[in-house]
């Protein structure tokens, strides 16, 4: 099978571009792997620890675009990796939301500035920063 995706994008970077665009992108898959073996070591042990249940890693991570007959083999191998890595990076944020809720369920400051604090879902239930009393409310 030709490939789709990677010769629609080769088309319109240029060869030259596709391969540095290609070494770059796989370095990444370095710390990925490291981080995925770290964390699942802190996940499996820790989580265990802390009495609260595992993250179901099949339900973050899928490599299913590899079967689809129609890419051709970069186009698999590329959407593999995206399918790993970012599925990965969801399963991490995940794991360590958990471990936020539990060890330190408080908002962030609001502050007044330009940029606006892009607060994470997972904090709707949490404390506001500067009341003692609603975490010890919330805390279970």
């Amino acid at each position: 099978m030709k490939p789709i995706i990677t010769k629609k994008r080769s088309k319109k970077l240029g060869r030259p571009k596709m391969i540095i665009i290609g070494i770059i992108s796989y370095l990444v898959l370095i710390p990925i792997l490291f981080f995925d073996v770290v964390l699942e070591t802190y996940h499996r042990i820790c989580f265990k620890m802390y009495k609260l249940p595992y993250v179901d890693r099949r339900k973050y991570i899928r490599l299913d675009r590899g079967k689809l007959k129609y890419l051709g083999f970069w186009d698999k191998i590329n959407c593999i990796y995206c399918g790993y890595a970012n599925g990965f990076i969801y399963y991490a944020y995940t794991i360590i939301s958990e471990t936020e809720k539990y060890w330190c369920p408080i908002k962030h400051e609001k502050r007044k500035n330009k940029i606006k604090f892009e607060e994470p879902p997972h904090h709707k239930d949490f404390a506001e920063f500067d009341d003692e009393d609603g975490l010890k409310k919330n805390m279970k």
